[in-house]
């Protein structure tokens, strides 16, 4: 497996992974690929990597700068993650989130928050923190990792792009 920045070939391809992993999720309303695609219209796509097996893309990661209502600087959102449901439990969820986080690192960023499971994102250094908010979120799924920062507090708000109307 390789894991490597998205280069302008693999947009489509990245739609898919995307639509495939969320298609039954029970926690998605299935727009996240689009939610990508406004991120990278917008120029707001700060990372995007995919996994390659065999010259086939089968899984993609986004990272997004968010804001934080305290003023905190280079702080990012990490999502969505898709794999490929065919390829779900073959660690390259694991592969792609320890790259970006790693990318993230070089990049002396002040930290990456995450909405999604946290039993899955503990395991990377993500925590629960009650002096960070996302507004309509349950807090046991909103989850921050400080990077080169002390932390942050606040309400914390994501690029409009994941707040678009869903029936465009």
């Amino acid at each position: 497996m390789i894991i490597c920045p998205e280069g302008p070939a693999d947009v489509a391809a990245i739609r898919g992974v995307t639509a495939a992993a969320f298609e039954d999720h029970p926690y998605s309303d299935q727009t996240e690929h689009r939610i990508i695609d406004r991120l990278r219209q917008a120029g707001v796509l700060s990372m995007s990597l995919v996994a390659v097996v065999d010259d086939g893309i089968v899984g993609h990661i986004a990272f997004s700068p968010v804001e934080l209502s305290d003023g905190s600087k280079d702080w990012f959102g990490l999502g969505p993650l898709s794999v490929l449901p065919a390829c779900q439990g073959q660690g390259i969820g694991v592969a792609l989130i320890r790259r970006g986080l790693a990318m993230l690192r070089e990049q002396s960023v002040g930290g990456c928050v995450v909405m999604g499971d946290p039993d899955l994102y503990r395991k990377f250094g993500f925590r629960n923190d009650p002096q960070l908010i996302l507004r309509d979120c349950a807090p046991q799924y909103f989850l921050a990792q400080p990077l080169f920062s002390q932390g942050a507090s606040g309400i914390v708000t994501y690029h409009a792009a994941f707040y678009a109307d869903v029936d465009e």
